[in-house]
């Protein structure tokens, strides 16, 4: 664990659908950062038994149980998906347990590792002034879309409400710090995030003698 008087760098990691954080957040891990991903966080923090569960069935009702007893995503995908109000509720249930429990992670990682926070919905969450470094990849909302639709085999239309669903394009940019643009092919990302990894290198040297 870090000590108060060498205070690890938080760095959060973001980008919309199909915008090539997921192969960023894989470069990095291999790089040695411990990576906490949000998405995953989110999974377990409603896992059968949870508090978490118990709250979102609460809220929900239980038709969004599956008949195992575990969480029926897609009922409540359906219930909260154009319902900015449930939406907002769902989030206030599950965005604090999510934090919580990516605290406790970075708490208990060793001294000087580099830690990622993997947060999809950092700028939606209005979790970015939390954070000494926000990286953001973006792209070419028309490529998102496109990329959106082969990787998931799903309608133009069906991926553009995806998009919009989410912070845009003006709004990740101004909170980024670093960013990544993953427009071009993917196979150039690991020469990019070769640097990027080099400036977090530097930022904890920084701090290390500080």
């Amino acid at each position: 664990m870090d000590s108060p008087q060498h205070r690890r760098p938080r760095i959060a990691l973001t980008g919309g659908i199909a915008s090539g954080k997921s192969t960023v957040s894989r470069l990095l891990a291999e790089h040695g950062a411990l990576v906490i991903d949000y998405d995953l966080l989110s999974h377990r923090v409603v896992d059968p038994g949870s508090g978490g569960l118990a709250a979102v069935v609460a809220a929900f009702g239980p038709e969004v149980l599956a008949a195992d007893g575990s969480l029926d995503r897609a009922v409540l995908a359906g219930l909260v998906f154009t319902d900015p109000g449930r939406r907002r509720r769902l989030e206030g249930i599950i965005h604090p347990l999510v934090e919580a429990e990516a605290d406790r992670i970075e708490a208990g990682a060793a001294a000087g590792r580099v830690v990622v926070h993997d947060l999809p919905l950092l700028v939606e969450a209005g979790l970015a002034e939390g954070f000494d470094v926000v990286i953001v990849t973006d792209i070419d909302p028309d490529e998102q879309v496109r990329r959106a639709v082969r990787r998931d085999g799903t309608t133009e239309a069906h991926a553009r409400a995806r998009v919009a669903a989410q912070a845009d394009r003006r709004q990740r940019l101004a909170v980024a710090d670093i960013v990544i643009d993953t427009s071009g092919p993917l196979d150039v990302l690991p020469g990019i995030v070769d640097g990027v990894w080099q400036q977090l290198l530097d930022l904890r040297g920084r701090t290390d003698r500080g």
